[in-house]
């Protein structure tokens, strides 16, 4: 169990990544006329020139080239790169088409399905209040698919390939840096290829573009790379359900900013999936402050 100097910095490193997370759609709509597979090629070559660079800095090369020579390790962060690969690509295509609402509401979902994998998968203990949240939220997709025929895939692809992420970085033993540079460095290929291969566009020659577009390119490198560092950062010094409950902030600034800046309407089968995921939410953050201040009165009583 992380002590609580760790602990404190783990929720400083998640508030910091669950905020710039629920503010990325901002610099996104700036480039919303380049294709969605294109900016996602750029983001790849654009994090790994910044992760090198960091890397370098910081004088962790040597932890990434031990990394890149342990299999099983190799094995799992493959499967992390193809599951933020994912995760990456979904959510450029969402925003630049005008689904924001769609990807809030994934990183809704997100919390809750951290509350299973960390019981299933971590043994972490899911209290009885958590379980109820669980299934409000699973039931407001019920209800859509069974009432409306639709399941928000965009919604179940983002909390399902970030939860988990999210885990595997939790089960492998790799520091935070290295491990996101052999990710990065382990898209690079698929990037490079799908970026010579590509039909040209008129952002593809980087010559030809504007000063402002190829620095929103060129700055997507610390877009990705800064709240994923400071996500896996915290990873490492909080369980999973803590990240769970802050989760939250990113998709709720995602809301906001889909419905009052953007002006994208909830429909009907919105308002009822929301609505129930909301009132999960609200009954975890009640349960998780409730556990929290029993816990200390506990410790209290003991001192």
């Amino acid at each position: 169990m992380p002590n609580n100097n760790q602990q404190q910095l783990g929720i400083f490193f998640a508030l910091a990544a669950f905020i710039m997370w629920g503010l990325a759609p901002i610099y996104f709509k700036q480039i919303t006329q380049i294709d969605a597979k294109e900016i996602l090629a750029q983001r790849v070559l654009w994090s790994v020139l910044f992760l090198l660079i960091i890397t370098l800095a910081s004088k962790q090369l040597a932890k990434v080239i031990t990394a890149f020579k342990q299999p099983k390790l190799l094995l799992m962060l493959l499967l992390s790169t193809a599951l933020l690969g994912t995760n990456w690509g979904i959510f450029i295509w969402a925003v630049n088409n005008n689904h924001m609402l769609d990807t809030s509401l994934g990183y809704y979902i997100n919390p809750l399905i951290n509350v299973l994998l960390g019981y299933f998968f971590l043994q972490e203990r899911l209290r009885r209040r958590q379980g109820i949240a669980v299934g409000l939220a699973f039931s407001g997709v019920v209800i859509q698919l069974i009432a409306f025929g639709s399941i928000p895939v965009i919604a179940l692809l983002l909390a399902c390939s970030f939860a988990l992420y999210g885990l595997i970085h939790k089960k492998t033993h790799v520091e935070s840096l290295p491990g996101l540079m052999i990710e990065a460095s382990l898209l690079l290929p698929v990037a490079v290829t799908y970026w010579y291969f590509m039909p040209s566009s008129e952002s593809s020659n980087l010559f030809n573009n504007t000063t402002e577009i190829n620095s929103l390119l060129i700055g997507l490198g610390i877009v990705t790379t800064l709240p994923l560092l400071c996500f896996t950062a915290a990873a490492k010094r909080l369980q999973y359900t803590t990240i769970g409950f802050i989760q939250y902030i990113g998709p709720s600034l995602m809301f906001i900013l889909a419905v009052a800046l953007y002006e994208e309407t909830m429909e009907i089968k919105d308002m009822i999936t929301f609505g129930f995921i909301w009132a999960g939410l609200i009954l975890f953050t009640w349960d998780s402050i409730r556990h929290s201040l029993k816990g200390k009165s506990l410790k209290e009583k003991a001192l």
